[in-house]
């Protein structure tokens, strides 16, 4: 839908997820698009090396509780320390 049903502006709030979910691109990257042309770089990026595998995250989330804030904040590292922890000591 290009526009809202009732003719309003979308906000900032929406515009950034459209960018960033649903296009996956900055905004400097749409406009470039845009205005010059230029596509959005698709080539998949390297993970890194002290990314947090997926599964590991799955279980910190959904068994151990953690929030996806503190996730967020967590290096490859505490992740480790901390399933082990819950592993030990289910807590």
């Amino acid at each position: 839908m290009s526009r809202p049903p009732n003719r309003t502006t979308y906000g900032d709030a929406l515009w950034a997820h459209i960018l960033r979910d649903q296009l996956k691109v900055s905004a400097e990257e749409f406009w470039r698009c845009v205005q010059d042309g230029v596509p959005p770089d698709r080539r998949a990026r390297p993970t890194s090396a002290e990314s947090i595998p997926a599964d590991l995250l799955y279980l910190l989330k959904h068994r151990v509780g953690l929030s996806e804030a503190r996730l967020g904040e967590m290096t490859r590292q505490e992740a480790i320390e901390r399933i082990q922890q819950f592993w030990a000591t289910g807590e």
